[in-house]
Order: structure tokens, then sequence, then C-alpha cells
């Protein structure tokens, strides 16, 4: 009798997600409860106070006018499963039916893990396109110090995402420049998986070709329409440029992170937490821009490909030095330890093709650093 041999084979399924529904317009918030109504009668808004004043208060106003009942619970400031705990609780004990996420990227992450814990129906309100975070259907969660801590994947995408283009317009420069940089990263990363054959940031699916196609138009509408739409939002102008920029900055991009993937660029970006200073006082987009240079010199991109990122990355005034970021007197330890965090198991880098260790990506990091100098000199 011939011996029976059996395998087992693991099947990797290609997957795309996205929000329920995507909504974007100029004073959306004044008609909030026409896309809110559908998901329940009674919200309870999670905003800092900073936002409270800036947007919360006027969002609360609309849905009560409009018959909707809307609390309000201050977020502390960081992503922390503490924090997620301490609103949880108030969401499950207030007979509220829907979470409202109001604010930045740590106020969504928030917002999300509330609404999941709780098993509640969850919608964003982005008051800045600073990250591509609103549509994901993940949170990136701190320790209560601020250290990168875990992902958290949820069995869905938000219910609703509501982008409204006045208060963007409103908004510090800085968070539609730091937007920018956290969206040019999208299409760079997603050829990086797309070319290892590799998964998608939750390491449980493989990307997609519409993933793809989403993240190289979001790199050609920035490439098209940043440098406008900087200017418009300094004049506070709800202007063709800034919306498409919106756009970008939060579905194009958050559609294709999650379905192209992530590699070394939000790896390096994760591996900065490893260390204290004033780079913590640096947006989330501003050390991914950085982050861009280091995948390139990881790959070993070309001039023509390097100057063109690194360029543009340079002419809208994000960094691209260590200067910059404030590492400027980083010795050889701080760098090890950022790589090691990048290159940690649960950590994207690993999506990239090939492999890479700390040491690798130190010498990117230098390398970058020295090309991006050069090429301010030069310029």
């Amino acid at each position: 009798m011939s011996e029976q041999i059996e395998s087992t084979v693991t099947v990797i399924d290609k997957v795309f997600t996205s929000p329920a529904r995507y909504v974007q317009g100029i004073d959306l918030i004044d008609r909030a409860a026409v896309y809110l109504r559908p998901l329940g009668s009674s919200a309870l808004i999670i905003a800092d106070e900073i936002v409270w004043g800036i947007a919360g208060e006027k969002l609360q106003e609309s849905l009560i006018g409009d018959g909707l009942a809307a609390d309000h619970e201050v977020f502390g400031g960081e992503a922390s499963l503490r924090e997620i705990e301490r609103i949880t609780e108030r969401a499950r004990t207030g007979g509220h039916e829907v979470i409202i996420g109001l604010g930045g990227g740590k106020t969504i992450d928030t917002a999300r893990a509330v609404a999941d814990h709780a098993k509640l129906p969850v919608a964003v309100f982005p008051t800045a396109v600073s990250a591509d975070a609103p549509t994901a259907r993940v949170s990136v969660i701190y320790t209560d110090e601020g250290v990168f801590d875990s992902y958290l994947f949820y069995d869905r995408n938000p219910d609703l995402v509501a982008v409204d283009t006045r208060i963007i317009a409103n908004a510090p420069v800085r968070t539609l420049r730091s937007g920018i940089g956290d969206a040019l990263a999208t299409a760079i990363e997603a050829r990086a998986v797309n070319r290892a054959n590799s998964r998608r940031m939750d390491d449980t699916a493989r990307p997609t070709l519409a993933g793809l196609a989403l993240a190289e138009k979001c790199e050609e509408t920035i490439l098209a329409f940043a440098h406008q739409a900087l200017r418009d939002n300094e004049a506070h102008v709800v202007s063709r440029a800034l919306e498409n920029i919106c756009e970008a900055n939060t579905l194009l991009s958050g559609l294709g992170f999650e379905n192209g993937g992530l590699a070394a660029v939000h790896a390096i970006h994760n591996g900065f937490t490893a260390i204290g200073g004033d780079i913590h006082h640096m947006t989330h987009g501003e050390k991914v821009a950085f982050g861009i240079g280091v995948q390139l010199m990881l790959e070993g991109a070309g001039e023509e490909e390097a100057d063109r990122y690194i360029g543009f990355l340079q002419s809208v005034g994000l960094p691209t030095t260590l200067e910059e970021i404030h590492l400027g007197d980083a010795t050889d330890e701080d760098l090890h330890r950022i790589a090691e965090l990048a290159c940690s198991e649960g950590e994207t880098l690993k999506q990239m093709p090939g492999s890479y260790t700390p040491t690798d990506v130190v010498e990117a990091i230098k390398a970058a650093d020295l090309y991006a100098r050069s090429l301010r000199d030069s310029a």
C-alpha cells in the first residue's frame, strides 16, 4: 500500500474593505442628521476640549435641532486601552445608539475602539485631513505615555465617514500638509507590497488591484493639487483643489493603504516611538514624510525617483532630514532602537520585497538624511 501523504494548504484570499458610506461637502455639519439618523437616534460625541469648541457644540446643536439626542464625552488625548475602556463604560451605560468620533486621528481611533467594544455603529467626523485614519477598520493603540503599543483590527469599517470641507478649510495649514505627507506614502508602500505579493497590514488577506489603483490615484491627485490646496487652505477658501486633496488624504489614501498594504514607511514611523525627545512634537504625516525617504533608500531608488518624491516633499514644506524631525543629534544607539522596533515581528516592514535587518534600516535612515540634505542644498 502506498503511503498517503496529507498536506495542508493555507489559502490567503484577496479582500477589499471600505466604510459603508463616505460623505464630503461644505457645511456638512449643518445636515449631519440626514446621514446619522439611519444609525441611531441617540449619539455620544467623543471630542477633545479644543475640538469641542471648534465644531463639537455646533454638531451637537445641529443634531438636537433635527430631533436626535446627542451627549458629549471629553477625549483625554491618548488612544490608550485605559482611555478606551473609560469611554466604553460611558457608552454602555448611557443608552447611546451610535458613537461619533469628532477630531483628529487619535480621537477617531478611540471612537472606533469604543464603538467596537460597546457593539455600536460608529460615525467619523474628521476636523482635519491630517492622516488617512478615518475610513479604516483599524486603530493604532498607544500606551498612556504615547508609545506605540499595537494595532486593533475590527470586523467592519466605520458606518459613516463625513468630511465638512468648511471645517477643513479653516483648520491649520499644518494639518493639511501633514495629511499630504501621509497620503503620498500610500502608493509607494502599496507598490512595494504588490511587488512582494505580500499581505495587507492585518496579515489576514492579500491586497487587491482596486486598492493599488486607489493608491495610484491618490498619488496622482496629491502631485496635481497639493500646492494650490495649501494656498487655498491658508486663505480659508473651499476650492476644488482643496476638495480634491481632502478626498485624497482621507478616502483615496485610507482605502489605498488598507487595501493596498503598508510597508517600510509606516514601520519607520512607529519605530520613532522607541525614543523620546522633540520628535514627538511632530505630526504623524510629518514623520511619515521622512519615512518615505527611508523606504526609497532601502529599495535602492534611482536619482530620478528619489528626486521626484523627496523634492516634492521639500517643495510643500514637509520634513526630509533628521534635523527637521528633531533627530539631528540622534546617536547610533538611538537609530538602532528605532530600527529594531521597525523590524519587529508585528511591524509592516516585513511586507517589503526581500528581508531587512535593523542595520539595513539604520544605514537607510542615514542615507535618506544625506540624500535630502544634498538635494536641498543643490536647490
